[in-house]
């Protein structure tokens, strides 16, 4: 299977899908299976699209959560943060990586 194939099948899914989260879809689904041929198989495209799903909604949830955080953090004294305060950082760089992770196919750095 090639993007393009995996491009039909997913607006086919999707058909009011943008063409930038067609390939936004096509690059996590290609990113989260071995083999891209196992996406040929309907039942393990659905099963990658459920999965990947689930996971980009868990990315998405934390990103705005950390977001939030990181918003509450930049209106303070950098040179006055807390020990809680640098976590936030932290976890902040861990949501990234995980996120990033998702769209280049790598594994995620632990922090």
């Amino acid at each position: 299977m090639n993007c393009t194939e995996l491009a039909a099948r997913i607006e086919h899914l999707q058909p009011d899908a943008m063409p930038r989260d067609v390939a936004r879809l096509c690059l996590l689904l290609t990113n989260y299976v071995e083999n891209v041929n196992e996406l040929e198989s309907e039942q393990e495209l659905s099963t990658a699209w459920q999965q990947m799903g689930m996971r980009l909604q868990a990315a998405t949830d934390q990103h705005e959560a950390m977001t939030q955080e990181l918003e509450e953090l930049a209106s303070s004294d950098p040179k006055k943060f807390s020990p809680d305060q640098i976590w936030v950082l932290l976890r902040a760089i861990k949501v990234q990586s995980q996120i990033l992770q998702m769209y280049v196919g790598q594994a995620a750095i632990d922090v």
